[in-house]
Protein backbone atom coordinates (compact mmCIF):
# COMPACT_ATOMS: atom_id res chain seq x y z
CA UNK A 1 0.00 0.00 0.00
CA UNK A 2 1.43 3.59 -0.91
CA UNK A 3 -0.73 5.40 1.85
CA UNK A 4 -0.31 4.90 5.66
CA UNK A 5 -3.24 6.88 6.90
CA UNK A 6 -2.71 7.49 11.18
CA UNK A 7 -6.46 8.42 12.50
CA UNK A 8 -6.10 10.23 16.27
CA UNK A 9 -9.61 9.68 17.45
CA UNK A 10 -10.62 6.89 15.17
CA UNK A 11 -13.74 5.55 16.92
CA UNK A 12 -15.24 9.34 17.14
CA UNK A 13 -18.24 10.06 14.49
CA UNK A 14 -15.25 11.69 12.11
CA UNK A 15 -12.60 9.08 12.77
CA UNK A 16 -14.66 6.31 11.81
CA UNK A 17 -16.34 7.40 8.92
CA UNK A 18 -12.84 8.52 7.59
CA UNK A 19 -11.34 5.37 8.07
CA UNK A 20 -14.20 3.51 6.40
CA UNK A 21 -13.97 5.64 3.34
CA UNK A 22 -10.09 4.80 3.50
CA UNK A 23 -10.31 1.55 3.33
CA UNK A 24 -13.25 1.01 0.94
CA UNK A 25 -10.99 3.19 -1.36
CA UNK A 26 -7.70 0.89 -1.14
CA UNK A 27 -4.34 1.43 -1.26
CA UNK A 28 -4.98 2.77 2.09
CA UNK A 29 -2.90 1.53 5.70
CA UNK A 30 -5.17 2.72 8.25
CA UNK A 31 -4.06 2.71 11.89
CA UNK A 32 -6.00 4.16 14.68
CA UNK A 33 -4.73 6.02 17.87
CA UNK A 34 -7.44 5.87 20.62
CA UNK A 35 -8.45 4.63 24.20
CA UNK A 36 -10.58 1.96 22.71
CA UNK A 37 -10.32 -0.93 19.89
CA UNK A 38 -11.95 0.25 16.36
CA UNK A 39 -14.63 -1.99 15.73
CA UNK A 40 -13.98 -1.36 12.23
CA UNK A 41 -12.05 -4.67 10.43
CA UNK A 42 -9.01 -3.43 8.74
CA UNK A 43 -8.15 -0.94 11.14
CA UNK A 44 -5.14 -1.34 13.61
CA UNK A 45 -5.81 0.21 17.13
CA UNK A 46 -2.57 1.45 18.63
CA UNK A 47 -4.06 2.50 22.16
CA UNK A 48 -3.05 5.06 24.70
CA UNK A 49 -3.67 8.10 26.67
CA UNK A 50 -3.60 11.12 24.18
CA UNK A 51 -2.78 13.30 26.98
CA UNK A 52 0.26 11.60 28.28
CA UNK A 53 3.15 12.25 26.16
CA UNK A 54 4.67 8.77 27.29
CA UNK A 55 1.36 6.89 26.57
CA UNK A 56 1.58 8.06 22.90
CA UNK A 57 5.20 7.95 22.43
CA UNK A 58 4.78 4.52 23.14
CA UNK A 59 2.04 3.50 20.79
CA UNK A 60 3.68 5.26 17.93
CA UNK A 61 7.14 3.45 18.50
CA UNK A 62 6.97 2.01 15.16
CA UNK A 63 4.49 3.84 13.24
CA UNK A 64 5.73 5.64 9.82
CA UNK A 65 2.35 7.25 8.66
CA UNK A 66 2.64 9.35 5.81
CA UNK A 67 -0.96 11.20 6.74
CA UNK A 68 -1.99 12.26 9.83
CA UNK A 69 -5.76 12.90 10.86
CA UNK A 70 -6.04 14.93 13.97
CA UNK A 71 -10.09 14.21 14.71
CA UNK A 72 -9.55 13.61 18.24
CA UNK A 73 -10.91 16.25 21.37
CA UNK A 74 -11.60 16.49 25.29
CA UNK A 75 -14.12 18.15 26.56
CA UNK A 76 -12.82 20.37 29.80
CA UNK A 77 -14.72 22.23 32.43
CA UNK A 78 -13.05 25.49 31.12
CA UNK A 79 -11.94 26.51 27.83
CA UNK A 80 -7.84 27.79 29.63
CA UNK A 81 -8.35 23.56 30.29
CA UNK A 82 -9.95 22.90 27.14
CA UNK A 83 -6.45 24.82 25.24
CA UNK A 84 -4.43 23.20 27.48
CA UNK A 85 -5.50 19.20 27.17
CA UNK A 86 -6.72 19.54 23.43
CA UNK A 87 -3.30 21.34 22.55
CA UNK A 88 -1.28 18.87 24.25
CA UNK A 89 -3.07 16.05 22.41
CA UNK A 90 -1.85 17.58 19.13
CA UNK A 91 1.68 18.34 20.25
CA UNK A 92 1.95 14.82 21.68
CA UNK A 93 1.13 13.09 18.33
CA UNK A 94 3.38 15.02 16.45
CA UNK A 95 6.31 15.38 18.97
CA UNK A 96 5.98 11.49 18.52
CA UNK A 97 6.00 11.22 14.91
CA UNK A 98 8.97 13.85 14.64
CA UNK A 99 11.33 12.68 11.53
CA UNK A 100 9.01 10.00 10.67
CA UNK A 101 8.53 11.05 7.19
CA UNK A 102 5.03 12.60 7.97
CA UNK A 103 4.07 14.05 4.47
CA UNK A 104 0.39 15.83 5.79
CA UNK A 105 -1.36 16.52 8.62
CA UNK A 106 -5.57 17.35 8.41
CA UNK A 107 -6.76 18.81 11.78
CA UNK A 108 -10.94 18.87 12.40
CA UNK A 109 -11.99 21.76 14.32
CA UNK A 110 -15.04 23.40 13.50
CA UNK A 111 -17.38 26.22 13.24
CA UNK A 112 -16.50 27.03 17.13
CA UNK A 113 -13.74 28.73 15.18
CA UNK A 114 -16.24 31.57 14.12
CA UNK A 115 -18.65 31.00 17.10
CA UNK A 116 -16.54 30.73 20.57
CA UNK A 117 -15.74 28.47 22.99
CA UNK A 118 -18.64 27.36 25.06
CA UNK A 119 -18.16 29.65 27.92
CA UNK A 120 -18.89 32.67 25.19
CA UNK A 121 -20.65 30.73 22.62
CA UNK A 122 -22.31 32.54 20.10
CA UNK A 123 -22.43 35.82 22.22
CA UNK A 124 -21.02 37.85 19.03
CA UNK A 125 -22.17 37.82 15.44
CA UNK A 126 -20.12 37.34 12.66
CA UNK A 127 -20.26 37.96 9.39
CA UNK A 128 -22.57 35.00 7.52
CA UNK A 129 -21.76 32.99 5.31
CA UNK A 130 -18.42 32.75 7.67
CA UNK A 131 -15.58 32.55 5.67
CA UNK A 132 -12.07 30.73 6.10
CA UNK A 133 -9.89 34.46 6.34
CA UNK A 134 -12.11 35.61 8.81
CA UNK A 135 -10.22 36.84 11.31
CA UNK A 136 -9.96 34.62 15.35
CA UNK A 137 -12.12 35.83 17.47
CA UNK A 138 -10.42 37.24 20.51
CA UNK A 139 -9.81 35.20 23.50
CA UNK A 140 -9.41 31.61 24.19
CA UNK A 141 -10.16 29.10 21.85
CA UNK A 142 -8.66 25.56 21.82
CA UNK A 143 -9.47 25.52 18.25
CA UNK A 144 -7.05 28.12 17.55
CA UNK A 145 -4.36 26.33 20.44
CA UNK A 146 -4.76 23.01 18.03
CA UNK A 147 -4.16 24.95 14.79
CA UNK A 148 -0.57 26.65 16.12
CA UNK A 149 0.43 23.05 17.27
CA UNK A 150 0.05 22.05 13.46
CA UNK A 151 1.52 25.11 12.09
CA UNK A 152 4.83 25.02 14.53
CA UNK A 153 5.25 21.29 13.61
CA UNK A 154 4.66 21.66 10.26
CA UNK A 155 7.51 24.48 10.08
CA UNK A 156 9.73 22.07 11.77
CA UNK A 157 8.95 18.85 9.96
CA UNK A 158 8.19 19.92 6.44
CA UNK A 159 4.47 18.53 6.23
CA UNK A 160 1.95 20.27 4.18
CA UNK A 161 -1.34 20.57 6.48
CA UNK A 162 -5.20 21.18 6.17
CA UNK A 163 -7.60 22.47 8.68
CA UNK A 164 -11.20 21.78 8.21
CA UNK A 165 -14.07 23.20 9.82
CA UNK A 166 -17.22 20.99 9.90
CA UNK A 167 -20.62 22.35 11.20
CA UNK A 168 -23.03 20.14 13.49
CA UNK A 169 -21.80 16.58 12.42
CA UNK A 170 -24.30 14.31 11.56
CA UNK A 171 -23.81 10.42 10.91
CA UNK A 172 -23.70 6.63 12.45
CA UNK A 173 -21.85 7.33 16.09
CA UNK A 174 -22.59 5.87 19.40
CA UNK A 175 -20.76 7.10 22.41
CA UNK A 176 -19.92 10.83 20.57
CA UNK A 177 -20.43 14.12 22.16
CA UNK A 178 -21.54 15.81 18.85
CA UNK A 179 -23.88 13.31 17.20
CA UNK A 180 -27.24 15.63 16.64
CA UNK A 181 -28.64 12.30 14.38
CA UNK A 182 -28.71 10.15 17.37
CA UNK A 183 -29.66 12.49 19.94
CA UNK A 184 -32.54 13.75 18.03
CA UNK A 185 -33.56 9.57 16.72
CA UNK A 186 -33.37 9.01 20.75
CA UNK A 187 -35.85 12.03 22.47
CA UNK A 188 -38.37 11.56 18.99
CA UNK A 189 -38.32 7.19 20.10
CA UNK A 190 -39.07 9.01 23.76
CA UNK A 191 -41.52 11.10 22.43
CA UNK A 192 -43.24 8.39 20.26
CA UNK A 193 -43.31 5.66 23.27
CA UNK A 194 -44.59 8.28 25.82
CA UNK A 195 -46.99 10.59 23.93
CA UNK A 196 -45.05 13.21 24.91
CA UNK A 197 -44.96 16.45 21.92
CA UNK A 198 -41.73 16.34 20.05
CA UNK A 199 -41.33 19.79 20.42
CA UNK A 200 -38.48 21.79 18.90
CA UNK A 201 -36.02 22.79 21.82
CA UNK A 202 -34.03 25.70 20.50
CA UNK A 203 -34.21 29.00 19.82
CA UNK A 204 -36.70 31.31 18.01
CA UNK A 205 -33.66 32.64 15.80
CA UNK A 206 -32.66 28.72 15.17
CA UNK A 207 -36.19 27.66 14.59
CA UNK A 208 -36.66 30.83 11.53
CA UNK A 209 -32.82 31.42 10.21
CA UNK A 210 -30.65 29.69 7.68
CA UNK A 211 -28.18 27.14 8.55
CA UNK A 212 -26.43 23.70 7.78
CA UNK A 213 -25.14 20.54 8.94
CA UNK A 214 -22.49 18.19 8.09
CA UNK A 215 -22.73 15.19 7.18
CA UNK A 216 -19.63 13.24 8.64
CA UNK A 217 -19.26 11.25 5.37
CA UNK A 218 -19.18 14.15 3.21
CA UNK A 219 -16.63 15.25 6.01
CA UNK A 220 -14.51 12.07 5.32
CA UNK A 221 -14.53 12.69 1.70
CA UNK A 222 -13.07 16.09 2.42
CA UNK A 223 -10.28 14.95 4.81
CA UNK A 224 -8.99 12.74 1.77
CA UNK A 225 -8.88 15.26 -0.97
CA UNK A 226 -7.28 17.66 0.90
CA UNK A 227 -4.74 15.16 2.37
CA UNK A 228 -4.15 13.91 -1.29
CA UNK A 229 -4.92 17.21 -3.54
CA UNK A 230 -1.39 19.26 -4.01
CA UNK A 231 -3.50 22.56 -4.36
CA UNK A 232 -5.40 22.33 -0.90
CA UNK A 233 -2.18 22.22 0.84
CA UNK A 234 -2.28 24.74 4.09
CA UNK A 235 -5.23 25.88 3.69
CA UNK A 236 -8.25 25.91 6.64
CA UNK A 237 -11.59 25.03 4.50
CA UNK A 238 -14.97 25.25 5.70
CA UNK A 239 -16.93 21.63 5.39
CA UNK A 240 -20.76 21.43 4.91
CA UNK A 241 -23.41 19.66 2.90
CA UNK A 242 -23.91 22.31 0.51
CA UNK A 243 -27.56 22.81 1.37
CA UNK A 244 -28.98 25.40 3.51
CA UNK A 245 -32.18 25.25 5.10
CA UNK A 246 -34.14 25.91 8.15
CA UNK A 247 -35.00 24.18 11.04
CA UNK A 248 -38.87 25.50 10.60
CA UNK A 249 -39.09 23.33 7.47
CA UNK A 250 -36.42 20.58 8.67
CA UNK A 251 -38.51 19.45 11.93
CA UNK A 252 -41.50 17.88 10.62
CA UNK A 253 -39.78 15.51 8.40
CA UNK A 254 -37.88 14.71 10.79
CA UNK A 255 -40.80 13.93 13.21
CA UNK A 256 -42.39 12.38 9.70
CA UNK A 257 -39.49 9.34 9.73
CA UNK A 258 -40.46 8.39 13.57
CA UNK A 259 -44.03 8.18 12.42
CA UNK A 260 -44.88 11.15 14.66
CA UNK A 261 -46.14 14.83 14.37
CA UNK A 262 -44.11 17.47 14.79
CA UNK A 263 -45.76 19.73 17.95
CA UNK A 264 -46.17 23.37 16.85
CA UNK A 265 -43.07 25.60 18.04
CA UNK A 266 -43.85 27.45 21.25
CA UNK A 267 -41.66 30.29 20.57
CA UNK A 268 -39.45 29.96 23.26
CA UNK A 269 -36.14 26.81 24.06
CA UNK A 270 -37.15 24.42 25.53
CA UNK A 271 -33.61 22.65 26.51
CA UNK A 272 -33.24 19.13 25.92
CA UNK A 273 -31.36 18.64 28.71
CA UNK A 274 -34.64 20.05 30.76
CA UNK A 275 -36.79 17.45 28.59
CA UNK A 276 -35.08 14.27 29.36
CA UNK A 277 -34.01 14.60 33.09
CA UNK A 278 -35.15 12.22 34.61
CA UNK A 279 -35.95 9.76 31.56
CA UNK A 280 -33.71 7.14 32.12
CA UNK A 281 -35.65 5.02 33.62
CA UNK A 282 -38.19 5.26 30.42
CA UNK A 283 -34.77 4.65 28.24
CA UNK A 284 -33.83 1.51 29.94
CA UNK A 285 -37.67 0.17 29.31
CA UNK A 286 -37.23 0.87 25.73
CA UNK A 287 -34.04 -1.14 25.71
CA UNK A 288 -35.60 -4.18 27.46
CA UNK A 289 -39.08 -4.02 25.47
CA UNK A 290 -37.34 -3.29 21.99
CA UNK A 291 -33.98 -6.03 22.24
CA UNK A 292 -31.76 -2.95 21.64
CA UNK A 293 -28.24 -2.52 22.62
CA UNK A 294 -27.77 -2.13 26.60
CA UNK A 295 -26.52 1.34 25.56
CA UNK A 296 -27.29 4.10 28.82
CA UNK A 297 -29.30 7.33 27.44
CA UNK A 298 -26.17 9.77 28.40
CA UNK A 299 -23.76 7.42 26.08
CA UNK A 300 -26.22 7.60 22.65
CA UNK A 301 -27.63 11.00 23.13
CA UNK A 302 -25.75 14.02 24.03
CA UNK A 303 -28.33 16.63 24.78
CA UNK A 304 -26.45 19.21 25.88
CA UNK A 305 -24.26 19.28 22.76
CA UNK A 306 -27.07 19.69 20.49
CA UNK A 307 -29.01 22.12 23.17
CA UNK A 308 -25.78 24.52 22.45
CA UNK A 309 -26.54 24.58 18.65
CA UNK A 310 -30.09 24.82 18.78
CA UNK A 311 -30.28 27.24 21.00
CA UNK A 312 -28.11 29.76 19.61
CA UNK A 313 -29.42 33.27 19.43
CA UNK A 314 -27.67 34.04 15.80
CA UNK A 315 -27.45 32.77 12.31
CA UNK A 316 -25.10 30.21 11.32
CA UNK A 317 -24.03 28.95 8.15
CA UNK A 318 -20.91 28.46 6.14
CA UNK A 319 -19.29 29.63 2.74
CA UNK A 320 -18.16 26.05 0.88
CA UNK A 321 -15.94 28.99 -1.81
CA UNK A 322 -12.75 27.92 -1.14
CA UNK A 323 -13.08 24.28 -1.59
CA UNK A 324 -15.30 24.49 -4.51
CA UNK A 325 -12.78 26.47 -6.68
CA UNK A 326 -9.82 23.99 -6.44
CA UNK A 327 -12.36 20.93 -7.13
CA UNK A 328 -14.13 19.49 -4.15
CA UNK A 329 -17.58 19.18 -5.31
CA UNK A 330 -19.56 16.98 -3.15
CA UNK A 331 -23.38 17.51 -2.12
CA UNK A 332 -25.16 15.95 0.70
CA UNK A 333 -28.87 16.62 1.10
CA UNK A 334 -29.73 17.34 4.73
CA UNK A 335 -32.66 15.07 4.86
CA UNK A 336 -30.69 12.04 3.53
CA UNK A 337 -28.52 12.78 5.71
CA UNK A 338 -30.63 12.49 8.99
CA UNK A 339 -32.40 9.65 7.73
CA UNK A 340 -29.13 7.29 6.86
CA UNK A 341 -27.82 7.96 10.39
CA UNK A 342 -31.46 7.18 11.68
CA UNK A 343 -31.67 4.06 9.28
CA UNK A 344 -28.28 2.68 10.72
CA UNK A 345 -28.66 3.49 14.22
CA UNK A 346 -31.85 1.09 14.01
CA UNK A 347 -30.06 -1.21 12.08
CA UNK A 348 -27.69 -2.14 14.72
CA UNK A 349 -30.43 -2.07 17.30
CA UNK A 350 -29.61 1.33 18.83
CA UNK A 351 -33.06 2.91 18.45
CA UNK A 352 -36.55 1.02 17.89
Amino acid sequence: MSKHALIVGATGITGSNLAENLLAEGGWAVSGLSRSQSPIAGVKTLSCDLVDSKSVRAALADARPSHVFITAWSRQETEAKNCEVNGAIVRNVLDALEGRGVEHVALTTGTKHYLGPFESYAKTQPETPFREEQERLPGENFYYVQEDEVFAAAARDGFTWSIHRPHTLIGYAVGNAMNMAATLAVYASICRETGRPFAFPGSPEQWQAATDVTDARLLAKHLKWAATTKTAANLAFNVVNGEVFRWKWLWPRIASYFGIEAAPYSGVPTPLEEQMSGAEPVWNEMVKKFDLQPNALSRVASFWHSDADLGRQIETFNDMGRSRKLGFLDYQDTTGSFIDAFERLRADRIIP
